[in-house]
C-alpha cells in the first residue's frame, strides 16, 4: 500500500485524471524526489512531462534553490555550449564579458533538460562529465568549475533506439536513466479525456461568461476514442477552439469532426518498446520515393545488361534473338548514375520544401507549431528554413 498521497500532489500541481498509469508516475516522482538521482521523463510531447520535473524540485531537499527549465531543441547549436556552461570574456566574437551558464545558475538546485535528446553530440560528452565529476569547463576557460546540480531529463524520442543508431552516448543514456518515469500518452489514459475536457471548457466559458460546451453521447465516445498525438495539449487547444468559435453549445458529432483532423489524414504512429513516437506523412511519401527510385535504378541498370549481353553476342545469335522493340526503346535513352542520385536528391529536397511551406502556412508561420507537426525539433526546422531560404518568407 502506498504511503504518497497522489490526490494531494494531484491537487497542488493542477493534474487531472484518474488512471493508474498516470498514478503510477506521479508516486515514482514523489519517490525519488528526495533522492539526488538523475532521472529520465519520457513519453510523448504534450503528455505533461514538464509537470513531473516540477514535482520532483519541489519535493526534494532543493527545493529551496533554483529550479532551471531548458529546452534543449530550442537553443542553436552554436551557442549551446555557451548557454549551458557559460563563457570568459574574449573567447569568442561578441563575448565582451563573462557569462554565467545555466548549470552555474543551478548550483546546489535542478536543472530540467528538456529534449535531451537533441543535444549535439559533442555536448553529450560535456554533460556526462558534469554528471560524473561535477564539474565542467565554460568556454574559453582552462580551470574547471565545481557545481552541484540535480539533473532531470526529457525526452519524447526513443533515446536506445537512438544510441543503436549511434547518435546518443550509451554511456550518457545510463547515467540519465537512473531512474525512468513514463509520463502515459492520452491514448493511454481514455477515461481522464472526458473530465479534462469538460475541465478546459468549463475554464474558458467561466473566464469569458458564456454557457459550457457539452457534447451528446456519440461526440463523447468520438473524443475518447480518437488518437490525440499532441496529447492534453492538443485536447486543451481543441477544447477551447470549440469553446470559442461555436454556436451550439450542444455539439453532435458531425460538428465535432468539423474541429479536429479526420482520423484517416493522420501520420502513422510507429511502435517503439518503450513508448510510442508519431512520424509525419512526409516521412512515408519520402520513403516510398526512395524505394520507387531504387526499383528504378534496377530495372534501368537490368535492361542495359541485357542490351549490352545482346551486341556483345555472336551475329548469329542477335539475328536469332533479337531485342524486342520495346527494350531498345527503353534502353536507348542514357540514365547516368550521376544525374539518377540527382533527380532523387531534387525530388525528395522538392517534398520537403513543400511540406514545410504547408505546415507553416497552416500554423500562421508559427516555427514552434510547424515543427511539432513536421516532427521536427524547432531547431531542425530553423535550418531546413535556412537551407530552402525560406526565413523571408516566415
Amino acid at each position: 500500500m502506498s504511503d504518497i498521497d497522489v490526490g494531494k500532489v494531484k491537487k497542488q500541481f493542477r493534474i487531472l485524471g484518474n488512471s493508474p498509469l498516470l498514478d503510477r508516475a506521479i508516486d515514482i516522482a514523489m519517490r525519488v524526489a528526495k533522492t539526488d538521482a538523475s532521472v529520465l521523463i519520457v513519453g510523448e510531447s504534450g503528455a505533461g512531462k514538464d509537470v513531473f520535473s516540477r514535482i520532483i524540485h519541489q519535493n526534494s531537499n532543493r527545493k529551496q534553490r533554483k529550479y532551471i527549465a531548458v529546452n534543449c531543441a530550442a537553443i542553436p547549436e552554436g551557442t549551446i555550449e555557451s548557454e549551458l556552461f557559460g563563457h570568459i570574456k574574449g573567447s569568442f566574437t561578441g563575448a565582451d564579458r563573462d557569462r554565467r551558464g545555466y548549470f552555474a545558475e543551478a548550483d546546489q538546485g535542478t536543472i530540467f533538460l528538456d529534449e535531451v535528446g537533441e543535444l549535439p553530440f559533442t555536448m553529450q560528452a560535456k554533460l556526462l562529465r558534469v554528471i560524473e565529476n561535477g564539474e565542467f569547463l565554460p568556454v574559453g576557460a582552462s580551470n574547471a568549475v565545481k557545481v552541484d546540480v540535480r539533473i532531470v531529463a526529457a525526452t519524447n524520442v526513443n533515446l536506445l533506439k537512438a544510441v543503436e543508431q549511434g547518435k546518443f552516448r550509451s554511456d550518457l543514456y545510463y547515467r540519465l536513466n537512473q531512474i525512468n518515469i513514463t509520463v502515459p500518452s492520452l491514448r493511454e489514459r481514455k477515461e481522464d479525456i472526458p473530465l479534462l475536457f469538460r475541465y478546459f471548457c468549463s475554464e474558458l466559458a467561466e473566464k469569458h461568461q458564456f454557457p459550457r460546451i457539452e457534447l451528446t453521447p456519440e461526440a463523447l465516445n468520438y473524443l475518447k476514442n480518437y488518437p490525440w498525438r499532441g496529447n492534453v495539449r492538443e485536447l486543451k487547444n481543441i477544447a477551447e477552439r470549440i469553446s470559442l468559435l461555436e454556436m451550439n453549445r450542444k455539439v453532435d458529432v458531425s460538428q465535432l469532426r468539423g474541429y479536429i483532423p479526420p482520423i484517416e489524414r493522420l501520420p502513422v504512429l510507429i511502435e517503439s518498446d518503450e513508448y510510442c513516437e508519431s512520424n509525419d506523412d512526409i516521412l512515408n511519401i519520402i520513403i516510398q520515393n526512395r524505394k520507387d527510385i531504387e526499383e528504378l535504378k534496377e530495372e534501368i541498370h537490368r535492361l542495359k545488361s541485357v542490351v549490352i549481353s545482346m551486341f556483345n553476342s555472336s551475329p548469329a545469335t542477335a539475328i536469332l534473338a533479337p531485342p524486342s522493340e520495346d527494350i531498345i526503346t527503353e534502353t536507348i535513352i542514357d540514365y547516368p548514375e550521376e544525374n539518377i542520385q540527382k533527380e532523387e536528391s531534387v525530388n525528395l529536397r522538392e517534398l520537403e520544401k513543400k511540406a514545410i511551406i504547408s505546415a507553416l502556412e497552416r500554423n500562421g508561420g508559427k516555427r514552434s507549431a510547424a515543427a511539432k507537426e513536421l516532427g521536427f525539433s524547432e531547431r531542425t526546422l530553423y535550418r531546413k528554413m535556412i537551407d530552402y531560404d525560406l526565413n523571408k518568407k516566415n
